[in-house]
């Protein structure tokens, strides 16, 4: 898998999983201590995110790390 398709993956499976439970990406960047642009840029794939920052966008959600990762397919 190219690395720009794998970020276009999770970047939707952070968008599906914010749309889920009805939150904006300005709540989540909150909840995650991150910048709403960068949220959004995750979002659309822009950004190749550390693992730091994915654990607290699993925090965000109340998720454990492998539940962003399962099902992210590009």
């Amino acid at each position: 898998m190219a690395s720009h398709q794998v970020l276009i993956a999770f970047g939707n499976k952070v968008r599906e999983l914010r749309k889920s439970i009805g939150i904006s990406q300005e709540e989540l960047s909150f909840k995650a201590n991150l910048h709403r642009t960068y949220i959004g840029m995750i979002e659309r794939g822009e950004k190749n995110i550390t693992l730091v920052n994915v654990q607290k966008i699993a925090n965000a959600f109340n998720v454990t790390l492998s539940d962003l990762f399962n099902e992210t397919k590009p």
